[in-house]
């Protein structure tokens, strides 16, 4: 049973950080392909980052390139999302996904993810 827990949102001050965690289970997070989307308040869901399954290489959206920086722990089976220098922009509701190898993400990790966390609010204030 593949499961996805997402933690660390919080209030923070634009140009702060945050560390986003996504604990999984049901499956190796050396193995799926994993990553952060986020949806803001009236907005629909973007691809934040990812990782790919085919090769481990990641994906950034281009809004967030520099800024965001995603990471995995093996031995936790957890996956990271290391946010400095937020934004205002960067306020949404951030959730955890994944999705096996040969899924619907295989050639582009930041679309077609099948298992979905629920998510974890993070605000940035101006």
């Amino acid at each position: 049973d593949v499961q996805l827990q997402a933690s660390g949102g919080g209030l923070v001050q634009a140009g702060g950080s945050l560390r986003l965690s996504c604990a999984a289970s049901g499956f190796s997070v050396d193995n799926y392909a994993i990553g952060w989307f986020r949806q803001a308040p009236g907005k629909e869901r973007e691809g934040v980052s990812c990782i790919n399954s085919f090769d481990r290489s990641t994906s950034y959206a281009d809004s967030v390139k520099g800024r965001f920086t995603i990471s995995t722990v093996n031995a936790e089976n957890t996956v990271y999302l290391q946010m400095n220098s937020l934004k205002p922009e960067d306020t949404a509701v951030y959730y955890c996904a994944a999705d096996p190898p040969l899924g619907g993400s295989w050639f582009n990790c930041l679309d077609g993810m099948e298992y979905w966390g629920k998510g974890t609010q993070v605000t940035v204030s101006s």
